[in-house]
């Protein structure tokens, strides 16, 4: 595997949009549909799991449209308590409310005629979905403690990580919403699914917070590489991105030494397909292949604690842990 030629192509080729970069036909795919859709005014529904990269999608709807010189207006429902969603949402009047000791712009109105973005859509209340619905279809909303009815022209971008027909048929999601928003649904495919863009988002994360901390990295050990291929990263590209920050940190050199051996175990990956390995699966190899090429020699500078970016008495820990001992000798 010739990283150094991957670094290249990554920068020249694989960076679509900031912070978008892939070559997979997953990824390609999505392009595709954003591309068809960011022109219009029509409601889109991102779909996908936590850390694949909704908001940056939301964001290029926004860049590709008519509306680009326009405000790009975010709001995590997740984020927000919700006896205040409603209050950022649509603003309020001064006494509103307790604590209400001025007028408030919502964030329909802050986003006429640009974008709004509601990321965690599944989390808006009950009580709050009527509302939402009412300004989808009608474009009207009233500010909190006024009669006054407010109109905007805001296109709605929303995203969700969990499934929101199962949330409609337990309840706990209004289906006429549901219905309003699944105008033109995107489902982001999770990173395990586009295995061929693990490299290029690598060099992409490694050449950005290296230039951040004022380094150099040019390569990585092939067995590294193959090692972070081949795990499954329910984090997706987050998890993805803040491993090859701490290995931008760690690495004195120009290579990248990436801690795999030392990633939190305590997440385990969805059970996907036999094909894809866990995370200790992929650590327990990823030693293994190490070990062999070096001749089992744990330490010095052709050992394998070395190549592996750990010291000897850390990576004697993990062999226990994982299960490895060295193989007996022939005629031993």
């Amino acid at each position: 595997m010739n990283s150094q030629a991957m670094i290249q192509d990554c920068v020249d080729d694989d960076v679509v949009r900031d912070g978008i970069v892939g070559r997979s036909a997953a990824l390609r795919h999505v392009l595709a549909e954003l591309e068809m859709v960011s022109p219009t005014d029509s409601t889109v529904l991102i779909c996908g799991e936590t850390g694949t990269g909704k908001e940056l999608l939301a964001r290029a709807v926004h860049d590709l449209s008519g509306r680009r010189a326009h405000p790009f207006v975010k709001c995590n429902c997740a984020a927000i308590p919700t006896g205040l969603l409603e209050s950022e949402l649509f603003g309020h009047e001064k006494g509103a409310f307790t604590g209400a000791i001025g007028q408030r712009v919502g964030r329909f109105e802050l986003a006429h005629r640009g974008t709004i973005f509601l990321d965690e859509i599944g989390e808006a209340p009950l009580e709050l979905q009527p509302k939402l619905l009412r300004v989808l279809q009608e474009r009207e909303f009233e500010r909190l403690g006024s009669s006054r009815t407010m109109h905007t022209d805001a296109r709605l971008v929303a995203a969700t990580n969990v499934r929101l027909p199962e949330m409609v048929e337990a309840k706990r999601f209004r289906a006429d919403l549901y219905y309003r928003l699944n105008v033109f649904p995107i489902q982001v495919p999770p990173l395990r699914e586009r295995r061929e863009d693990i490299p290029l988002l690598i060099w992409h994360f490694a050449r950005h917070y290296a230039a951040r901390m004022g380094r150099r990295i040019t390569w990585i050990p092939t067995t590294t590489m193959e090692a972070l291929m081949a795990y499954s990263w329910p984090g997706n590209i987050r998890e993805l991105q803040n491993l090859i920050e701490r290995a931008v940190i760690r690495s004195a050199g120009d290579r990248l030494d990436v801690p795999v051996t030392e990633i939190d175990e305590g997440i385990r990956t969805p059970n996907i397909s036999g094909a894809h390995r866990t995370l200790e699966e992929a650590s327990r190899a990823h030693i293994l292949t190490v070990l062999k090429e070096t001749r089992w020699i744990l330490s010095g500078p052709r050992g394998a604690a070395q190549r592996l970016g750990v010291n000897r008495s850390t990576l004697q820990f993990r062999m226990k842990k994982l299960g490895i001992e060295r193989p007996a000798l022939d005629g031993a």
